[in-house]
């Protein structure tokens, strides 16, 4: 009767915020077991999976950015430093930020791109015969609607995370890519950061024996940014991120941590999300905060912010192994991504400090010599390619150079990306899912097969090269 009483609320919340219902098909789920269950829209006659989807090789890349504000300038800039690249096209609603990057662009040498200022430009922007990949830094918002434009017309699409912030957005992207043969990538940075491209190496050699368990987190304390007014340090335009954390809760922003644990354990490659249980604490933190700076009878001190400050989210695939992540923008402690991975013969962890250990003496970490010359072994070779130049360009520590430089060399090369349109879904999915599951007091979630049944048609996580 309880369970029943959960469900009915749970619904009406469903309704009343527009997820899960689509006008093309209705998600709306059900409850089977105890479970909630969401349907699986079928594929349309002639439409087949994009699984190492191999498109036709390009020369040189051409870029369309689209989002010049907390994080597109640099990303473009990134990119143009990326050999056969070219920025044809940039667009932002501030003409100073296009002003700015068109500056910056030309005093390297670049060829002035095409300037776009509309709020709706991107449109135009996706139907252009200059442009290869569009490439998109906007507020969450925009995130699906322009990789759905840019596929529809031809072109491959890189957005932001997360890619997507509900369930109809996630299918609406495998579909196009689907549909339209192009790449949807989700550009995942933090897949690339040393540390974590070293431990897949480590598991995919075997090191940590079986993989039973990994962590992952966003835990980041991001208040003075969501609470920075125009002007001030680290402002977020018409302070679009705030707004989201008065309206949803849950993990709305679950990706660095779980892209590489997701990759780790062959998400969608072998192996598959099955259950998805999440329960978030209430909101303590942004009211707090906005009482202190601004002060407590404010606007902003009244304000209910819906986001609970620590959302945990537990995991289980199909295979019976499990993952734990983590959510909290609004704590005073210091940044984590966890990633933890624990096997049947080792361990390994990158915060608070980075360790491994392994079997016979697990008990205790390997000394720091040991770590350097394990991490000296299996240094990834991608980040052997790739890792001066990283260094020199920068983005958080290299990895954004990394992510954009294998980006276009699989485009060039006409292999199958890093990181493909049904990671895009699953791991941007938790947004809705996660809130789905916290506000039914964790009632466990069928985590969607975005794959239609075809998760193991691949054999594990592949990084391809030239010849592959």
């Amino acid at each position: 009767m309880i369970r029943k009483k959960v469900f009915t609320v749970l619904i009406c919340f469903l309704t009343v915020c527009g997820y899960g219902i689509s006008p093309d098909f209705d998600l709306t789920p059900r409850i089977e077991d105890g479970v909630l269950v969401y349907p699986v829209p079928p594929r349309d006659s002639g439409q087949r999976n994009v699984l190492a989807l191999r498109c036709e090789p390009l020369e040189k890349v051409r870029i369309a950015v689209i989002g010049l504000g907390m994080r597109g300038r640099s990303m473009a800039l990134s990119f143009a430093q990326v050999p056969d690249t070219e920025i044809t096209v940039v667009c932002d609603k501030d003409p100073k930020a296009v002003r700015q990057i068109i500056r910056d662009l030309k005093g390297r040498g670049e060829p002035e791109p095409a300037a776009f200022t509309g709020a709706d430009d991107w449109k135009e922007i996706c139907r252009r015969d200059d442009v290869d990949l569009v490439c998109i830094f906007t507020p969450w918002a925009l995130h699906t609607p322009i990789a759905v434009e840019a596929m529809k017309n031809g072109k491959h699409a890189a957005v932001e995370v997360p890619a997507a912030l509900t369930l109809r957005e996630c299918w609406e992207l495998v579909d196009t890519a689907e549909k339209t043969r192009r790449h949807c990538m989700m550009m995942e940075n933090c897949n690339y950061d040393f540390f974590e491209l070293a431990t897949l190496n480590m598991a995919q050699q075997g090191l940590f024996g079986e993989i039973v368990h990994a962590e992952g987190a966003y835990i980041h304390d991001l208040r003075s940014m969501h609470f920075a007014e125009e002007g001030e340090e680290g402002h977020y335009s018409d302070m679009w991120r705030l707004k989201e954390s008065q309206k949803r809760t849950g993990n709305l922003y679950p990706t660095h941590g779980l892209g590489p644990i997701a990759h780790i354990l062959n998400i969608h490659r072998g192996d598959k999300i099955d259950v998805l249980v999440s329960l978030s604490t209430n909101q303590f933190g942004m009211t707090e905060y906005a009482g202190r700076k601004f002060g407590e009878d404010s606007d902003y001190a009244k304000t209910d912010y819906k986001l609970g400050d620590m959302n945990t989210t537990v995991v289980r695939t199909g295979k019976g192994k499990t993952m734990m992540i983590q959510h909290d923008v609004t704590s005073p402690r210091p940044y984590s991504r966890i990633h933890l991975v624990s096997g049947t013969n080792g361990f390994a962890r990158k915060y608070p400090v980075e360790q491994i250990a392994l079997e016979p003496n697990a008990h205790n970490p390997v000394s720091k010599a040991e770590l350097r010359a394990l991490l000296k072994k299996y240094e990834h070779p991608i980040t052997t390619e790739y890792k001066r130049m990283a260094k020199k360009v920068g983005g958080h520590g290299g990895m954004d150079f990394i992510m954009h430089a294998r980006l276009i060399y699989c485009l060039k090369n006409g292999l199958p990306l890093d990181q493909d349109v049904y990671d895009a879904a699953e791991w941007s999915a938790f947004c809705e899912l996660t809130e789905v599951s916290s506000a039914g007091n964790g009632i466990p979630v069928r985590f969607p097969d975005f794959t239609r049944g075809e998760w193991s048609e691949l054999d594990g996580v592949k990084y391809y090269m030239a010849g592959e």
